[in-house]
């Protein structure tokens, strides 16, 4: 029987190259976004990544980008309020979305924000796929469960980054997996392929550039 969800395979030489080509070059801060009104123009492949307040979203962008300090990390859950958009060459945008869940903010601040990321992820044409970060020590979070359902009324095509891999002892792995599974399973806009990562270890990096690399 063929497993639902299996790890993303490791790229080809042609598709690896590619995708240390993407990220070697330009790749820059545009903009913090607060409102849709400020979003930039909606003229390249745009992919987002999402995930509870500190499931490692800035340490694997800035993993991904070579850049130590592109993305600002934070120990502080909810420090990131902003729709943070940096670009990869001409050719793609890359998006930092607000965490979601827990935040060291006022109500009123983490609900403007929240509501910025779900209009976020119902009104970009140009948005080809969402990466939904899971901490591999957690796995999906009701919290997780309605971003996904949000993704996919918008027909948004979402997939999993399972983030700390290196942090899981491999029976524990095993049992986070299936969870995952089960629950991506009961959405229809769930690519059906997990990508592994670990920040610290460079897991799993080369194949999401390479993915990241192939999106138009």
């Amino acid at each position: 029987m063929e497993m639902r969800f299996p790890p993303a395979p490791e790229p080809d030489a042609g598709s690896a190259e590619a995708g240390r080509k993407l990220f070697a070059g330009p790749v820059e801060f545009l903009k913090g976004v607060v409102a849709m009104s400020g979003l930039p123009p909606a003229d390249r492949a745009e992919v987002c990544f999402a995930g509870r307040s500190n499931v490692g979203k800035s340490s694997l962008i800035n993993a991904l980008t070579g850049r130590k300090g592109l993305a600002r990390a934070s120990n502080t859950p909810g420090r990131t309020q902003e729709v943070n958009f940096f670009t990869l060459g001409d050719s793609h945008y890359l998006v930092d979305l607000p965490g979601y869940g827990f935040a060291n903010a006022p109500v009123a601040v983490v609900e403007k924000w929240q509501r910025l990321l779900r209009d976020y992820l119902r009104g970009r044409a140009t948005l080809r796929r969402a990466f939904m970060l899971i901490d591999a020590r957690h796995g999906i979070k009701p919290v997780d469960d309605e971003i996904m359902a949000l993704l996919d009324s918008a027909a948004v095509t979402f997939q999993c980054v399972l983030t700390k891999t290196d942090k899981v002892k491999a029976a524990d792995r095993d049992a986070v997996l299936a969870q995952v599974r089960g629950r991506l399973a009961t959405h229809p806009a769930a690519f059906p392929e997990i990508i592994l990562t670990s920040s610290e270890k460079g897991d799993g990096i080369a194949t999401l550039r390479a993915i990241i690399a192939a999106i138009e």
